[in-house]
């Protein structure tokens, strides 16, 4: 066999176990998606994450023509889907619905955890962002002025309620701004937290608006402010935090939903599913239904936007976590 000819076979050799490698990962980024796709949710069915990933895979299995599969695995604080998707081949057929709990908070607040998110996820784009509200009871404070103004006329008596982690410190992060006293109740979720304001267990709260709205609509609550600047098409009149309290520090607090793959995906395949997402966002049908139920649709601009801001909301949290010395977690 001739130099040449044993070269050529060479080559030939590796473009076969390229391919078959390739084949083997079903990584071919344009024969992507060529089986089926399974998107992770740390949650079990029916809340917003859940929501979202179906609404999404539903939308990507019409256009790529691949069953797209939703995997519900709840429990260890979201660790268990975490660690169940950081761990999946990392060949685009592993999809992951994280939270800022799981991408930002977590990390910051428990020890130990079996998933890095910054080193074992690739980030891919927002899905949606939710709006918390600061909710009474319907005899309770009409303004947040009257509420803040209640809270200091008796230091230390009232308490306010909130859920998640990031509910949690933005609630304190807005007794700290408001400059009152004010003792934090924490709860697992808003049927709790509905429960406790309701039965006036705690004076005030943080909570989602699929939780709130109903009551708001019933008469049982009060929404005295939404806490973000962003509109919210179902409550058009609700002021902002930062503008009814005349705190403009407290322009954000709210949870949000990703899109993210295991660390190492192809950026290709990365690329192709956040333009598949950015196509379904463009749906005004979508929009519109999530809308009703208080929820924003979210697409980042790119991969690499979607990663900085997971940085900063790190950096953000963390110094307010560290202001917040008295957090409950349990």
């Amino acid at each position: 066999m001739t130099p040449r000819i044993l070269v050529a076979v060479i080559g030939l050799a590796m473009a076969l176990g390229h391919a078959q490698a390739q084949a083997i990962l079903g990584a071919e980024p344009n024969n992507y998606p060529n089986r089926a796709i399974r998107i992770i949710v740390p949650f079990p069915p029916g809340g917003p994450a859940d929501m979202i990933a179906r609404l999404v895979g539903q939308r990507m299995s019409e256009d790529w023509g691949q069953p797209v599969l939703i995997e519900n695995r709840a429990g260890g604080n979201t660790a268990i889907g975490a660690q169940a998707a950081a761990r999946s081949p990392p060949d685009g057929y592993t999809l992951f619905a994280a939270m800022d709990t799981i991408m930002v908070l977590n990390p910051l607040v428990t020890p130990n955890l079996p998933y890095d998110p910054l080193n074992d996820f690739a980030p891919i784009t927002l899905l949606i962002k939710t709006v918390a509200l600061v909710v009474v009871r319907s005899d309770g404070p009409k303004t947040i002025k009257e509420l803040i103004a209640k809270a200091k006329a008796n230091p230390g008596k009232l308490n306010m309620g909130a859920g998640t982690i990031t509910s949690r410190l933005g609630a304190l992060q807005f007794a700290k701004a408001a400059k009152i006293d004010v003792q934090l109740v924490p709860f697992k979720g808003s049927a709790e937290i509905g429960q406790a304001v309701l039965a006036g267990t705690v004076d005030f709260a943080l909570d989602s608006t699929g939780t709130s709205l109903p009551l708001i609509e019933g008469g049982r609550y009060r929404a005295l402010a939404k806490y973000t600047n962003r509109p919210l098409p179902i409550l058009p009149d609700l002021p902002s935090l930062s503008v009814a309290a005349e705190l403009p520090s407290l322009e954000e607090s709210s949870t949000w939903v990703a899109l993210v793959v295991p660390a190492g995906t192809p950026a290709a395949i990365i690329g192709k599913i956040h333009r598949e997402v950015a196509r379904i966002h463009t749906d005004t049908t979508l929009r519109a239904k999530l809308e009703k139920v208080g929820i924003e649709l979210a697409v980042s601009a790119s991969p690499a936007e979607f990663d900085a801001f997971i940085r900063r909301e790190t950096d953000r949290w963390s110094k307010v976590l560290k202001e917040s010395g008295n957090l409950k977690l349990d």
